[in-house]
């Protein structure tokens, strides 16, 4: 595996603060915040790749990962990004299975790592953080089959409009109405499920139909009703 460049985060983190951890007790708390520790890591660091074994979950403090599969041919295939207070890894470390997905930061990410024993041992003893952790893995689990059925029943035209959509929903757009993250055509492409030619194609298309405006990596969302009719889906 390749090592993760990272340098120690000293700052206080309330996990209070995220949802995934409101139900826990002072006790739980304090144990899980002597247990955990937290590091900055640049944009392109891998946390772990696919097929190795996780013993521990993270919590985006702060900062964005993609997480994502690689198919045969070497192929990225986007399945989500991670932003502050999500949790990643933790499916890995529930089902004691190798890590089916690769994690790499996007943008600059703060890190709060957090060992298996002691997310297990909260499990056991707190219905509530249990029941969290089962909502959050039906949410994915529905996630996941949605983008099994855009990519056997939309065409790419339709599917690029959602995906643009669905960064808006993930991220919100600033206060000139663009993307609030950016990415290359290929991690677009990577996203959609198609070839990055396609995507350039597609998104000066959608540019002369006066959808969206581009400035190098920025989107610029124009016309949100109209890409919500192209892609087929309800916001």
């Amino acid at each position: 595996m390749k090592n993760i460049q990272s340098v120690p985060f000293s700052d206080e983190v309330d996990l209070l603060s995220y949802e995934i951890f409101s139900g826990l007790t002072e006790e739980e708390l304090d144990s899980l915040t002597q247990s955990m520790s937290c590091t900055l890591h640049k944009r392109g660091n891998i946390l772990y790749h696919e097929g190795s074994r996780i013993n521990g979950a993270y919590v985006v403090i702060k900062g964005i990962l993609k997480i994502y599969k690689t198919g045969f041919d070497g192929k990225e295939q986007i399945i989500r990004f991670a932003k502050d207070g999500d949790l990643i890894g933790f499916r890995s470390v529930v089902s004691d299975e190798l890590a089916c997905t690769t994690s790499k930061v996007v943008n600059d990410a703060v890190l709060c790592y957090l060992p298996s024993e002691v997310l297990t041992s909260l499990i056991k003893v707190n219905p509530e953080f249990a029941m969290s952790l089962m909502k959050l893995t039906c949410r994915e689990l529905g996630e996941s089959n949605k983008f099994l059925t855009d990519i056997a029943q939309k065409t790419v035209r339709e599917r690029l409009a959602e995906v643009l959509l669905l960064l808006m929903d993930t991220f919100d757009l600033d206060e000139d109405s663009t993307l609030q993250i950016s990415l290359t055509r290929e991690e677009l492409a990577n996203m959609v499920g198609t070839a990055t030619e396609s995507v350039i194609r597609l998104l000066s298309e959608f540019k002369s139909d006066k959808l969206i405006e581009l400035n190098g990596r920025k989107i610029k969302l124009i016309n949100i009703p109209k890409l919500i009719k192209i892609g087929n889906v309800y916001i």
